[in-house]
């Protein structure tokens, strides 16, 4: 894949939500009740929907802002540096205050890549939206929120909608602020598990999304093709093979790319998807939270 060319202006994505420290091992098995047991390897990197999508988006060649609420902590000065080291910048909408930072615990099993997360989130976080967040995203091209941090995500949306600027939601699941994200969408992008209340299939939710004016679903289906309706037509889009080894943030990171071919404004829906769903499959097929991105630019994705 190239970057973006000097010559040319890096599009600019403006990611809103959740920011979490995660510690990672690899493990040859879950281990049993009151058991203890030994990683293969460990890493420690900033995670989270919305920071996962902000790093990929800034690999690709994007310029990304992460807008969150992480406050003053010595373990959101580790989130802080991660992010930085991997060309995000970071607007904290709870800088000068302390509050607890989200931590989580990942597990990801060394023979299928398959993680398990335990951690803390801000789908009921109270932090209002930070000064000038109106001036962060007049300068986006995109904005993704993914529903934590809810004050901040609608103020964004609000801002979006304003401008008429591509708003993203990344729906890995229902939560309360979705019905009101789901009002200012222009696409939003769900897993197989997410559902508008009501609905009980993937099919009958992108009808309900589509019927309230979302202009494009997009819905992932781990390594099953990729269902998306957009404008009146529908289709599918497969996934490329690989061999799976690390699953951790693969839906971020196509959340995170689906974000910049979007900006980049070229190509169809499922052009966009299906080189979204390339970046995802590297993602899965190196080890570790952020040994792929090294690879990436590497990738005949955007010709």
């Amino acid at each position: 894949m190239r970057n973006a060319p000097v010559s040319e202006k890096a599009p600019v994505g403006v990611f809103v939500g959740l920011a979490t420290l995660d510690v990672i091992h690899r493990i040859a098995k879950a281990p049993a009740v009151n058991q203890k047991i030994t990683s293969a390897a460990q890493f420690v990197a900033a995670g989270g929907p919305a920071a996962n999508a902000a790093v990929t988006f800034a690999a690709l060649g994007g310029d990304a802002t992460l807008v969150t609420a992480l406050g003053d902590d010595p373990i959101a000065d580790l989130i802080r540096a991660d992010l930085a080291a991997h060309g995000v910048t970071v607007v904290d909408a709870a800088a000068g205050t302390t509050r607890a930072v989200p931590v989580s615990a990942v597990s990801v099993v060394e023979s299928t890549g398959d993680r398990s997360v335990v951690s803390l989130d801000a789908v009921n976080s109270d932090a209002t939206p930070p000064e000038g967040l109106g001036d962060v995203v007049a300068d986006a091209d995109v904005v993704l929120v993914d529903g934590h941090h809810p004050l901040i995500a609608l103020a964004a949306a609000r801002h979006a909608r304003e401008r008429s600027t591509t708003l993203v939601v990344d729906a890995g699941r229902w939560k309360p602020v979705m019905g009101d994200l789901a009002g200012h969408a222009t696409d939003m992008v769900c897993s197989n598990d997410f559902r508008v209340p009501g609905t009980d299939t993937a099919e009958s939710t992108a009808a309900a999304l589509i019927g309230g004016s979302v202009r494009t679903v997009v819905t992932t289906h781990g390594g099953d093709p990729v269902q998306w309706w957009s404008d009146g037509e529908c289709g599918s889009v497969p996934v490329p093979p690989v061999v799976v080894v690390d699953t951790l943030g693969a839906g971020d990171a196509f959340h995170g790319a689906y974000s910049y071919f979007s900006a980049c404004g070229d190509g169809s829906v499922a052009e966009r998807i299906e080189r979204s769903a390339q970046v995802a499959a590297l993602r899965c097929s190196v080890v570790g939270p952020r040994a792929w991105l090294g690879e990436l630019s590497n990738e005949q994705i955007r010709k």
